[in-house]
């Protein structure tokens, strides 16, 4: 064999030892199965904790403003990490990812986001998953293409049903356990009475704090706001804004892709594990939506163990922070997630890299330090 053909064999030998370890390397599953998935939440997550309310809502308006921004430079088919409940719904619809892990120190939202799963897959239509959600009974003569003002509005006219609450919450529960083999515990069993309870009596105007008295006006966005609201443009961009959004999430679902989680942000397993999982399959996260949990990480030292989390996570140029600022005017952006006169909500993006960046260079001491310098 002459020179050059010892070259050109030495070249395809490499190509083809590349080519291998490409194709043999492990990668996000187009579905998960039951047990797999079931294993993810048992194997990631850390013992639940508590915090100061049941959070059955978000109650951050303004987050489908940053939508645009979000998706214009980032292709579908990355990871999402989140916390908190249907939020989360939004952001998916957007990014369209592979897998997307939900973390959240209460157990409950871990239950309530199998909830979601069980009424995502159970209901054909965004009309059928808000019949199942609030316990009212929907007419037939919904179009397709219905915006969500028009499903609000059509729930608004009719009233909760008892009998239908037990329908729904006997057909979750068979969903669940007998149809996917989890095994709920008798605790996750009334949890999910307790959720589904809550929008039974709460309907569209069920905000962050729970049901509340008929024709009572809150600061807090209720979950009919959550769902009509439109972006910068005026775009309704919910997950429940049209049929598409809907049945991305609904997909997701039913591969068993929408992960929740029970874990701290500062917690030894979840945020880790996660890692550890998406950098085995090659996997980058595109975005990972905060809320204001930062901020109460930032009343201790917790806040240095959960950007040292997040540093194990595989990011790239384009890995976003989603947070929600409250703006008290001219600019400013509080520390505080006290509500009062005259703030509204800005959602921005911030680089996960130049935030690990900062961190590992010590130039990172307070809340204030990381809300300065959005994308």
């Amino acid at each position: 064999m002459n020179a050059a053909n010892r070259i050109r064999f030495a070249v395809v030998l490499a190509l083809c030892v590349f080519f291998s370890i490409a194709w043999s390397a492990e990668q996000i599953p187009a579905r998960l199965t039951d047990a797999a998935f079931w294993e993810l939440i048992t194997t990631f997550s850390e013992p639940g904790g508590t915090f100061v309310s049941d959070n059955f809502v978000s109650n951050e308006l303004a987050f489908h403003d940053v939508l645009t921004g979000l998706t214009d430079t980032r292709k579908p088919g990355g990871v999402y990490l989140g916390v908190g409940p249907e939020q989360n719904f939004t952001y998916v619809a957007a990014l369209k990812p592979k897998i997307a892990f939900v973390f959240d120190i209460r157990r409950q939202n871990m239950i309530q986001h199998l909830t979601y799963k069980a009424l995502f897959e159970l209901s054909a239509n965004r009309a059928d998953f808000l019949s199942r959600l609030f316990s009212r009974r929907l007419g037939t003569d919904l179009e397709k293409d219905s915006s969500a003002v028009v499903l609000f509005n059509a729930l608004h006219e009719v009233a909760p049903e008892q009998e239908l609450y037990q329908e729904n919450f006997a057909a979750i529960k068979e969903h669940l356990i007998k149809g996917h083999g989890f095994p709920l515990t008798a605790e996750d069993e009334k949890s999910i009475g307790y959720i589904l309870w809550a929008f039974y009596l709460g309907g569209p105007n069920l905000t962050y704090s729970g049901p509340r008295p008929a024709n009572t006006r809150t600061i807090l966005p209720t979950y009919e706001e959550l769902m009509t609201d439109s972006d910068s443009n005026g775009k309704p961009r919910s997950f429940l804004a049209n049929e598409e959004n809907f049945l991305i999430v609904k997909q997701l679902q039913k591969d068993n892709l929408i992960v929740p989680i029970v874990g701290d942000f500062a917690g030894p397993t979840a945020i880790r594990s996660v890692g550890h999982y998406l950098k085995e399959r090659n996997a980058t996260v595109t975005a990972f939506y905060l809320s204001n949990v930062e901020q109460y990480l930032f009343m201790s030292e917790n806040w240095k163990t959960f950007y040292s989390n997040v540093a194990t996570l595989p990011l790239d140029s384009k890995s976003v922070f989603i947070r929600p600022l409250i703006n008290i005017g001219t600019g400013t952006y509080s520390a505080s997630p006290l509500f009062r006169s005259g703030f509204h909500w800005d959602t921005m993006l911030f680089s996960m890299q130049d935030l690990i960046a900062a961190f590992q260079a010590g130039t990172i001491q307070s809340y204030h330090d990381i809300i300065q310098t959005p994308n």
